[in-house]
């Protein structure tokens, strides 16, 4: 079966604004829902966020999730109800599993500098488990993927999953600097700072995102500083592994 690729520009995505954030959704979410743009394979939320000083979210529930925050610029701090307290930044990988049920807060405690972090769900294979956290410092990210998270059998990562099917990779290129791609029966592009061409689509620039079914390994090329985060997917909502 050939691939098919869907390009989601930047400009298509739902917006949510407040005097602290600004919020742009790659999916339904919140009061912004489309019936046919709730998830692609396994992924449901990918958030690109920027949070004004001093601002943030105060604390609130989750359950039965799979949250995954990556931190481009600025200092988040995580606080939950099961003890957990952590501080992210640029570099450091973070999982939140909501589990039976968490409450958490979100704050950018700088006085100065805003914090832009995008922030990715997945659902866990198993519902009700035990809320958990995670955290590692992969510290520099160049141009090769590395694998921040991964529920995959046998596949080594910064920060584990609890799905079987899902993986997270990131890579930081320069112009010209190139990557390949997982071959996977779904992938989700997002470049949420850059400009690289993907071999076979075209060019994808700040906050664009290319969904794949059924894609063999593509070469993607910076024509600028890039950071690139790519879903890696073995099955989607509802379905089973492939």
């Amino acid at each position: 079966m050939p691939a098919i690729s869907e390009i989601r520009r930047a400009t298509d995505r739902a917006v949510t604004t407040t005097p602290w954030l600004t919020s742009r959704h790659s999916f339904s979410f919140g009061d912004h829902y489309e019936p046919d743009n709730t998830h692609h394979g396994l992924l449901v939320v990918n958030n690109d966020d920027v949070v004004a000083p001093h601002s943030g979210f105060d604390t609130h529930p989750h359950r039965d999730m799979e949250i995954v925050t990556w931190v481009l610029e600025g200092v988040l701090t995580h606080q939950d109800s099961a003890g957990n307290h952590g501080v992210i930044y640029p570099g450091l990988a973070q999982r939140m599993s909501a589990g039976s049920g968490i409450l958490h807060s979100e704050k950018n405690d700088s006085a100065t500098q805003p914090v832009h972090f995008v922030q990715m769900w997945v659902i866990p294979d198993e519902s009700g488990i035990s809320p958990g956290y995670q955290q590692h410092e992969i510290g520099h990210i160049g141009a090769e993927l590395v694998t921040i998270a991964s529920g995959i059998p046998g596949r080594d990562a910064a920060i584990s999953l609890h799905n079987r099917g899902a993986a997270l990779h990131a890579a930081r290129l320069q112009p010209d600097d190139s990557v390949v791609a997982p071959a996977a029966p779904f992938l989700h592009v997002f470049v949420p700072r850059g400009r690289v061409t993907l071999e076979g689509v075209g060019e994808l620039a700040d906050g664009d995102a290319v969904r794949l079914t059924d894609t063999d390994g593509r070469r993607l090329t910076a024509s600028a500083p890039t950071d690139l985060l790519i879903w890696e997917m073995h099955a989607e909502l509802g379905g089973q592994n492939k």
